[in-house]
């Protein structure tokens, strides 16, 4: 894993969960490693335990929904690191909810964060990674490659992700740039936590069982790992690798499977 070693990596989301796994782990493989969330507290911890570890880090307080935000957190980098070779847009929200039941507000809030956040970071980001040939990665779900019944607003921001960075890659065919869809499996992060609800508030806690998920620094390991090889497409448990080739074959069993999985949740909307 020396392809890090002196590299530049920008990760938003980054206070927390998956975000701050990515930030520790980038640092420790030797990058200069940029984190950009809302919560400036949290992002000077991180920053603090990488530097104590010898690491190179620098945050920039940005909200991945207001454009200049990102372009700050771009400019940080390239101001302290002079570059950027590597983009992975973690900033993410989800929801639990039934479609009939949900305040749209609330698909517009998962909209701007999950989709939009990605598009301002990437514009901005883009012109550096080109130069440098390096990535841009989103990270998704398997809920972006199979609508997920109770999280409307989330698969279809992650569709939408998906959809912006593969014509981003088409477009970038013979400029270098590797872009990846990263997909990880449930996993034991924060994001679950501040789902939001039918009205827009947090739901405050999961109603699945932690131990049985990934950690957020397996899924660190594995981003990176993916990276590395430029892969496209990311999957990164049973879950995620048979999703993706059920619906190739047998897209209505899969809605059923889906439709049984997400039914059997404690305190399901289903029921």
């Amino acid at each position: 894993m020396k392809t890090f070693k002196g590299k530049t990596v920008i990760v938003t989301g980054a206070s927390s969960g998956i975000g701050k796994a990515l930030a520790e782990h980038f640092a420790a493989l030797g990058a200069n490693v940029v984190l950009g969330a809302r919560h400036e507290d949290r992002l000077q911890r991180i920053v603090d335990g990488i530097a104590a570890c010898g690491g190179s880090a620098v945050y920039s307080v940005c909200d991945v929904t207001e454009e200049p935000d990102c372009k700050k957190l771009v400019d940080t980098a390239v101001e302290r690191f002079g570059g950027v070779d590597v983009l992975i847009c973690n900033a993410g929200i989800s929801m639990r909810a039934l479609f009939d039941d949900v305040d749209l507000g609330v698909l517009h809030k998962l909209m701007d964060v999950n989709f939009w956040g990605c598009v301002n970071c990437t514009k901005y980001a883009l012109p550096y990674i080109q130069q440098a040939h390096g990535s841009i990665v989103g990270v998704s779900s398997v809920a972006g490659i199979h609508g997920l019944p109770g999280r409307t607003g989330y698969s279809a921001s992650k569709y939408a992700m998906t959809g912006f960075l593969e014509t981003v890659r088409i477009e970038n065919l013979r400029k270098g740039v590797h872009v990846m869809i990263a997909c990880p499996g449930f996993t034991a992060s924060n994001v679950r936590f501040s789902a939001l609800t039918a009205d827009g508030s947090q739901q405050g806690e999961t109603p699945r069982e932690e131990g049985k998920m990934m950690t957020a620094e397996e899924v660190a390991r594995i981003v990176a790992r993916a990276i590395a090889r430029r892969k496209r497409l990311c999957l990164m448990d049973f879950q995620g690798r048979a999703s993706h080739f059920i619906k190739k074959f047998a897209p209505s069993l899969l809605d059923r499977l889906f439709y049984w999985y997400m039914a059997k949740e404690p305190d399901s909307p289903f029921k």
